[in-house]
């Protein structure tokens, strides 16, 4: 199938299947294709956490608009962005670079100048506000993976992120999430939106063409 054809199957699972899981296979696959999305100066400012512990999975479902899906999707990927810039940061991302890249350290300095001059003056939160950002990248190329393989999965903004920072333990690593992404297999009986069409606004009215 083409990717077209691919997305136009994808819907957004209203109900999971809490007897059967999504392959580790298929979710290496989505978690590789989320590493390997583009980023802002290539510093990939965020990590995902792959829950599949039902006891966390409880607790975690304590802050989820939808909490049946939380508890019997097989798993929860949640994509947590660094809380702020820092010198640290910055510079172990183009040490790890260069050392692969078989350069000296310090090649990319000039430029890493200019990065911590702009974000190191600016509070946390618009710090933040960037690196939340660039998790959306890497969530979208995830689900475009998911549908690929058909992994039934449902993107989520919808959850109190506090409750998933304090279970997760997530300042500890000086990281907030931003969003969630169940994974696993949908429930053909109680997932009601599967049925439906697909609806989007037509592309004659989505795109604004200036020529």
């Amino acid at each position: 199938m083409s990717l077209i054809e691919d997305l136009n199957w994808r819907h957004a699972v209203k109900a999971f299947d809490p007897t059967k899981k999504a392959s580790q296979e298929n979710i290496d696959k989505i978690i590789e294709a989320a590493r390997l999305a583009p980023t802002s100066s290539g510093l990939q400012p965020f990590k995902l956490i792959v829950v599949t512990n039902q006891e966390l999975k409880d607790k975690l479902a304590a802050g989820a608009l939808n909490p049946d899906c939380m508890r019997e999707c097989s798993h929860v990927i949640i994509f947590a962005a660094w809380n702020r810039y820092t010198a640290e940061r910055i510079d172990g991302v183009y040490d790890f670079t260069t050392d692969v890249r078989e350069l000296p350290r310090g090649r990319f300095e000039s430029y890493t100048d200019k990065l911590k001059d702009i974000y190191l003056k600016e509070p946390a939160e618009i710090n933040f506000a960037h690196t939340a950002r660039q998790t959306y990248i890497a969530l979208g190329l995830a689900m475009a993976q998911a549908a690929e393989l058909k992994v039934d999965t449902c993107p989520v903004e919808g959850f109190d992120n506090k409750v998933v920072d304090n279970v997760l333990e997530l300042e500890k690593y000086g990281l907030k999430s931003v969003s969630l992404m169940y994974a696993g297999v949908s429930d053909p009986q109680r997932d009601w939106i599967a049925p439906m069409k697909k609806v989007r606004i037509p592309t004659k009215d989505f795109v604004i063409e200036l020529n």
